[in-house]
């Protein structure tokens, strides 16, 4: 069985910069994969090139077995695309707005109805199917939005930054739907930027930056590069952040706006007794200390900071020198 997607070196030019820039990602079948990168990384490029909405000048992009430039066609009917704003028609129900989709998708009048009624059931709206669109939630809102992308019933679903602009609430009503669509098969590819979401919902993720991934795993994988667990010490009196910081391991941050110290450490109980004593023996008062795993916003900005972009510049230099030379 083929992967869901395979992209190789995607590039696509708008004028003097790469939106993409031989791009790689392999999505397997019936999984989530999460795409993560700062505005402007190349994510909805990729989105767009993946759903036939626009072409690359380079590179091979298959999704659902066939291949995006030659057999768009075929492509269109395996996939299904929820975009970062809403679709439906928040004058109409819930019931007719997914009637409407059946039909533009010329799935027929007694089609279109009972996909509609299988669908609202299924996203937990039955009972909201003839009330107008704007008095739902965001979070219903979404929903419908994603069932109306599901009204083919597509092999792979892309979620460009499904729950953008939604409270709490109602990023967990998406993320249910998207794990129950998981559950019956259904590919999804997400982008995202909230870190949260991928870290729950995806069991791969690329980082994308500058048109290419720079970095890809599972969040566990990607959370390792940095080295495993940490220990943070948040102190009382700022003036000890220094005395604090000579206290713990080698390889100490710190973070004067939030008093915070903070180091990784390899034995998380021992790590944790020592320093406390430590601080203790020292007169320093610590506000809080914990131990903790690195998280995916820790990985992000490592991954695409500053630092990052100088050293990939240096390697497009270092590129091009050996091209000409």
């Amino acid at each position: 069985m083929t992967d869901a997607i395979i992209v190789e070196g995607a590039r696509k030019r708008y004028r003097d910069k790469w939106a993409l820039d031989g791009l790689g990602l392999t999505v397997a079948r019936g999984t989530v994969h999460g795409l993560l990168g700062p505005n402007g990384a190349g994510k909805t490029t990729a989105v767009r090139a993946m759903t036939t909405l626009l072409r690359v000048d380079e590179g091979r992009v298959e999704v659902a077995g066939y291949d995006v430039r030659r057999q768009a066609r075929e492509v269109r009917r395996r996939i299904g695309l929820l975009g970062q704003h809403a679709a439906v028609d928040e004058e109409l129900g819930g019931w007719q707005n997914l009637e409407m989709f059946g039909r533009l998708h010329h799935l027929g009048a007694r089609r279109a109805r009972v996909r509609a009624g299988e669908l609202l059931e299924r996203f937990g709206l039955a009972g909201t199917g003839r009330k107008a669109v704007r008095q739902y939630s965001g979070g219903m809102r979404r929903r419908l939005d994603l069932a109306a992308s599901l009204i083919t019933d597509p092999e792979v679903l892309f979620l460009d930054e499904p729950t953008t602009g939604l409270d709490p609430r109602g990023r967990a009503e998406v993320w249910g739907a998207v794990r129950s669509l998981v559950g019956g098969g259904t590919t999804v590819l997400l982008t995202t930027q909230y870190l949260e979401e991928a870290d729950q919902l995806a069991d791969r993720i690329s980082v994308v930056d500058r048109g290419r991934v720079v970095a890809e795993g599972t969040a566990g994988e990607l959370k390792a590069r940095l080295g495993g667990d940490r220990i943070d010490v948040v102190v009382r009196d700022g003036a000890q952040l220094g005395v604090a910081a000579r206290l713990l391991p080698d390889g100490v941050t710190v973070d004067t706006d939030r008093r915070l110290v903070s180091a990784p450490v390899a034995d998380r109980m021992a790590a944790l007794t020592e320093t406390v004593r430590a601080l203790q023996d020292a007169g320093v008062e610590a506000e809080d200390i914990a131990v903790r795993r690195p998280t995916l916003d820790e990985v992000f900005l490592h991954l695409t900071g500053p630092g990052q972009k100088d050293a990939a510049e240096r390697g497009h230099m270092a590129d091009r020198s050996e091209v000409t030379a």
